[in-house]
């Protein structure tokens, strides 16, 4: 199913998205279905060589395309990547705050640098997208997305560092609507459940613990890039213009059973990680 098939095609044309950690997995889906519905594009990340992978991909898909290798815990580097995409393809309209990090490791063994260094990269790094952007989606009425995970909503174990972070995403998603609605500015978050073929899934879940997660999900199925892609392809429409403050989970119903399966799972990965 391709986005283009219904919506138009056209419908971002003139318009700039700017994705963090934009060159792989789910986050480069998103700027995919953006860029085949006519939208600019601008991903940052920190390899030089996936950008620029990325960005042949996109352009494929009839974009133009600007790269810049920037790290969202520097919030300077940011704000030059900001100034620099608009030189190159004019004001951002949308940003998808995406840049994430993430690794199983029990809250007693997970040591304060561990913690530290994801709640920087997620939420320090999604504040610093989103600050350094505010001036440019003020001037087009633009809009956030930010991108969170199922433990914001319910613990996952092996994943407080994460959880803290995500939950944080979401509650400064929500003041940032209240704040800045004033300025015509929209913030929602999506969530999404598993995803097919990315590396977060082949992390934390791998063999014969993906099969049991999959069968989990009362879709019976993981989703895709593009799902998630679509769903951010939404929310930056004029069809979601009174939408703001909002937590889009796209997740098969997989938050439905809870966390408690997946705490099952990753015990199991962790017993035999540590049996190596």
């Amino acid at each position: 199913m391709r986005v283009s098939d219904y919506f138009k095609k056209d419908m971002f044309s003139g318009k700039t998205v700017f994705v963090t950690g934009g060159g792989s997995g789910i986050n480069l889906g998103i700027a995919k279905n953006f860029a085949a519905l006519g939208a600019n594009i601008a991903i940052c990340g920190r390899t030089q060589e996936k950008l620029d992978s990325a960005a042949e991909e996109l352009r494929a898909l009839g974009a133009q395309v600007h790269t810049e290798v920037a790290d969202v815990r520097d919030f300077a580097a940011l704000e030059s990547a900001f100034a620099a995409t608009r030189d190159a393809l004019g004001p951002i309209h949308t940003l998808v705050a995406a840049a994430a990090g993430n690794f199983l490791c029990p809250a007693e063994q997970l040591s304060a640098n561990g913690f530290k260094t994801v709640v920087d990269i997620d939420l320090l790094g999604s504040f610093n997208a989103a600050r350094a952007a505010f001036d440019q989606l003020k001037e087009t009425s633009g809009n956030i997305i930010f991108i969170s995970a199922g433990m914001a909503m319910v613990p996952y174990a092996a994943q407080v560092h994460v959880g803290a972070a995500k939950a944080g995403i979401d509650n400064m998603m929500k003041t940032l609507a209240l704040e800045w609605g004033r300025y015509g500015i929209r913030a929602n978050s999506i969530i999404p459940g598993p995803i097919e073929g990315t590396e977060g899934m082949k992390r934390l879940a791998p063999g014969e613990a993906g099969k049991q997660l999959r069968r989990a999900v009362p879709l019976g199925r993981f989703g895709s890039t593009d799902e998630i892609g679509q769903a951010a392809v939404f929310l930056a429409s004029p069809l979601a213009d009174y939408i703001s403050g909002t937590v889009l989970v796209v997740d098969g119903g997989q938050n439905l059973a809870g966390s408690g399966l997946f705490t099952q799972i990753i015990s199991r990965e962790l017993q035999k990680m540590a049996g190596k």
